[in-house]
């Protein structure tokens, strides 16, 4: 989808756009490319703080939680992706559910983790009995972590291997023991860059659908945009409009997650990757956009920590996790923390002037810092 600038200048596209957010009016796809086109950042970050803060007041939530990447072998073919092996590669590896069920109870028991978040490969290995048995031994250790698990494709890939629907295989999870799902492999809709990036990877239509499910299941959900490659303005203002829609019809999204493009020993190499001055333009015109969608969490992993405050101020009202473990991202390049400290994340929510709240993905205060 493309889009012809009017003959309005930056400053009186801004001023019409600030109109709408101060009336509380939903912006358009234009309204959209406009604020992209922008490289007014200040006032792009004033204008989200205005829905931000409308929001959400001045908490920042973040969770301890435990990344618990179960297998890296998979049989897809991510061109920006640099965590997965094929089937028989050298470097593939898979928890057991004993291994998994350890490593939450030690997590726990460590870090007093109140969220475990598994995503990994499409192994062919691993069917229905693996995933109900995973989740049951995590709840064997503890009856109320918050278990957020498997991304849409990796539901896809286990109905078109197990020959059950998406509502069956969601059903069955829930029962033994899963709270939400996460927003992965939602990469980028629009149709022509999906293909480049991800060609094995379910489509739009089909990630959108899984989740509709979800959360007629009353499983609360998160949603990802990956950027900073090849994709476009329309682009992304595309990939957040159809999320908005979906939520117009569910109310099942917690949160909207910007994932920065991070390109180390992917087989896309550094093509595109974003700078801060984009990753602040995401946050912002995301907050905008996303009008309905509770939260917009920036994943400091992708970003790091000292950007990841500055996002704050430009729409964000989210730090994630400590995200203890996690291999997707690190595999990719990022050299941020793999062990933070809760301790660590409220001293940088509450030096950029914001009250610290400890969450899991239900949103649900644990506890609230002051």
């Amino acid at each position: 989808m493309k889009f012809s600038d009017s003959h309005l200048s930056q400053t009186e596209t801004l001023m019409s756009i600030r109109e709408k957010v101060e009336a509380g009016e939903r912006l358009s796809f234009e309204d959209g490319v406009r604020l992209y086109k922008s490289n007014d950042l200040s006032k792009l970050g004033q204008l989200a703080q205005l829905v931000r803060r409308r929001t959400n007041s001045n908490r920042v939530f973040y969770s301890v939680n435990l990344h618990l990447n179960h297998t890296n072998v998979c049989t897809l073919r991510c061109l920006f992706c640099a965590f997965a092996r094929r089937p028989g590669e050298e470097g593939g590896y898979t928890f057991s559910t004993d291994e998994i069920q350890e490593k939450v109870r030690t997590a726990i028991e460590k870090w007093k983790i109140n969220e475990v978040h598994i995503v990994g490969g499409h192994n062919p290995e691993l069917g229905m009995d693996y995933y109900l048995e995973a989740l049951r031994k995590i709840r064997e250790v503890s009856p109320s972590i918050y278990i957020k698990a498997l991304t849409a494709p990796e539901i896809d890939d286990l109905a078109q291997r197990s020959g059950l629907s998406y509502r069956e295989i969601l059903e069955q999870l829930k029962a033994a023991g899963l709270d939400g799902m996460p927003g992965g492999g939602a990469e980028i809709f629009a149709p022509v860059t999906r293909r480049k990036i991800c060609a094995d990877k379910i489509d739009a239509e089909t990630w959108l659908e899984v989740h509709r499910i979800a959360h007629s299941l009353g499983l609360r959900t998160n949603a990802t945009m990956l950027y900073g490659h090849i994709e476009s303005d329309e682009d992304r203002v595309d990939h957040v409009l159809r999320l908005r829609a979906l939520q117009d019809e569910t109310h099942g999204f917690y949160s909207f997650i910007p994932l920065s493009y991070n390109a180390e020993n992917t087989p896309m190499g550094k093509i595109g990757e974003a700078g801060g001055f984009l990753d602040l333009k995401v946050y912002a015109i995301s907050r905008l956009l996303a009008d309905n969608i509770p939260h917009i969490k920036a994943h400091w992993i992708t970003t790091g920590l000292k950007l990841g405050q500055v996002a704050l101020s430009f729409g964000i009202d989210d730090l994630g996790g400590t995200n203890l473990n996690e291999k997707i991202v690190h595999d990719a390049g990022s050299e941020t923390p793999v062990d933070l400290k809760s301790e660590e994340l409220e001293h940088l929510i509450r030096s950029a002037g914001y009250e610290p709240t400890l969450v899991d993905s239900s949103y649900q205060y644990l506890t609230s810092a002051s």
